[in-house]
């Protein structure tokens, strides 16, 4: 993922407590935290990341 563009929310602060989201790898979806850029990345499925942008703006999360 060396190549990959990552992007945060433009609601982010600058405090660098937030995620960056990679959502041009063909298919998935890269979610990794913003601190630690090297760190392990959270490979999902675009339904599921859209699932969970969703969630998040409405407060619905379900188990």
């Amino acid at each position: 993922m060396a190549d990959t563009t990552w992007r945060k929310s433009t609601r982010s602060n600058d405090q660098g407590q937030c995620v960056e989201v990679a959502d041009e790898l063909g298919g998935v979806v890269g979610v990794r935290d913003s601190k630690d850029p090297a760190g392990p990345v959270l490979v999902i499925s675009p339904a599921s990341w859209s699932a969970f942008i969703t969630a998040t703006r409405t407060s619905t999360f379900t188990a």
